[in-house]
């Protein structure tokens, strides 16, 4: 089992690495938070064409993910998965699709900000699927683009 983690990891490192300095600090200080509010869900990692992303769910089914980190090499973001359906009092979610929303993070600080802890509790609230009561979650690599837009931006 512990193998099978150890290479997940080295995988996701891979994933990361693949950015620039600054948005691969950026990935595992919000992965480290997100780990800290969400220490029982499981993380969903893609590796696609358009994004990097790790999802958090209950469940290792991606309709199941509450929120995930999305990163291109134009900026890493917080995306809510069911984030049409949230409230939104300060008007800080952006996108205009019929299910999903995000807001671009500069730090992870910005998740200790009131309104984006607000949405968090309210994802969570409203996720179909319950975070178990206990456990541990699990590094999951869920898929992997050969062809991928480049991760850093041209200079």
């Amino acid at each position: 089992m512990k193998a099978k983690v150890d290479k997940a990891e080295k995988q996701l490192t891979s994933f990361i690495n693949k950015f620039n300095p600054k948005h691969r600090s950026l990935i595992r200080s919000v992965r480290k938070e997100l780990r800290k509010r969400f220490p029982i869900a499981n993380e969903l990692a893609y590796d696609n064409y358009n994004f990097f992303v790790i999802g958090y769910g209950p469940t290792e089914r991606p309709s199941d993910c509450i929120v995930s980190i999305a990163a291109a090499a134009s900026g890493v973001g917080l995306c809510f998965i069911h984030g049409a359906d949230l409230p939104d009092p300060a008007r800080i979610l952006l996108g205009e699709g019929n299910q999903t929303r995000f807001i671009r993070l500069e730090s992870a600080s910005n998740l200790n900000r009131r309104e984006v802890k607000a949405l968090l509790a309210a994802a969570v609230a409203q996720s179909k699927t319950p975070l178990p009561m206990s456990g541990a979650g699990a590094l999951v690599i869920r898929s992997v683009s050969a062809k991928q837009r480049p991760r850093r931006k041209k200079k």
